[in-house]
């Protein structure tokens, strides 16, 4: 993990979790009340976030890098390859099997850097992954449904979404740019990339496409969704420069979590006792990485501390 302050590190983990949680409940009233298209909101999203840093680099809140967009082409091209493939994955996948295998990310994440990156997990820190899984599989345990298309696409989605993360933390470090200064360049890209792709996949112009018609109370939300996600974003770039993609994963099954008892207080959804077990099952595991993570960087630290 970087050197980032406690404290910074728990504000930029609560920025990512209540717009997170807050841009779900958004999405979903969104998607119920307007039907509008998934793929299209998150081209508005991307197209937000890039002008709203464009805003945040003309107000000094940081300096522009000069990138070769050759060095930035597969951070966007695996950012529309995970938006198109979980959308696969979703469509064609109950949400039961569609969770179960968006959990298999921080196994494979692991994987990657294992044996792409030289990095070394800890045993205890791998066990971890035990109860997670279990609890997302107790989760969607009556929901889950197997078919060759659907798992096809759920395994492209896992695999584009690790690879995504991972290079999310590679590319700030191996370029040298923090946060907005990476996002900067590559959300501009990956909107013209999911632009050029959201013609295959839903209407653009009429009812139902991303140009309407539409309310003025649709595009107000659209809008307020879109300037939601600019914090998301941001704060997935900052969270996997300042820890691990391995860490935000942790923390991702912790929102799952927090939006399942959401979904049950704030829109009436059934939480079976499976479920509620289920929770608590991945609220031990992620608890459990926590602890020894923690206690990993403790011991580094004393390490370095005591060298001469």
């Amino acid at each position: 993990m970087s050197s980032s302050s406690p404290m910074r590190l728990a504000a930029g983990l609560l920025a990512n979790l209540l717009s997170s949680i807050c841009i779900v409940f958004m999405n979903k009233w969104i998607y119920v009340h307007h039907s509008f298209p998934n793929m299209s909101l998150t081209l508005v999203h991307f197209v937000v976030t890039w002008l709203g840093l464009y805003i945040c680099q003309r107000l000094g809140v940081f300096c522009p890098k000069s990138l070769p967009p050759t060095r930035v082409l597969l951070l966007a091209l695996s950012f529309c390859g995970f938006v198109v493939f979980t959308n696969l994955s979703l469509q064609n996948n109950t949400i039961g099997t569609y969770q179960l295998a968006k959990v298999m990310t921080t196994p494979v994440i692991i994987l990657i850097q294992t044996l792409c990156y030289g990095k070394t997990f800890s045993l205890r820190i791998k066990l971890t992954l035990i109860p997670i899984t279990l609890g997302v599989f107790l989760n969607s345990y009556y929901d889950v449904k197997f078919n060759f298309l659907g798992m096809l696409f759920a395994a492209l989605g896992v695999l584009v979404t690790s690879l995504y993360q991972v290079w999310v933390g590679a590319k700030q470090a191996e370029l040298q740019v923090n946060s907005m200064q990476l996002l900067y360049y590559q959300a501009p890209m990956s909107s013209a990339m999911l632009l050029s792709i959201v013609p295959f996949f839903e209407p653009v112009i009429g009812n139902g496409g991303i140009f309407g018609p539409w309310s003025l109370t649709a595009i107000v939300m659209v809008c307020l969704s879109g300037v939601v996600a600019f914090t998301v974003n941001l704060s997935i770039y900052w969270i996997i420069g300042n820890t691990s993609p391995v860490t935000y994963n942790m923390f991702g099954h912790f929102k799952f979590c927090i939006t399942l008892v959401g979904g049950y207080v704030l829109f009436q959804d059934s939480l079976s006792i499976n479920q509620g077990l289920g929770i608590a099952c991945t609220l031990v595991g992620i608890l459990a990485y926590t602890y020894f993570k923690l206690n990993e960087q403790e011991v580094n630290k004393s390490k370095l501390a005591q060298r001469p």
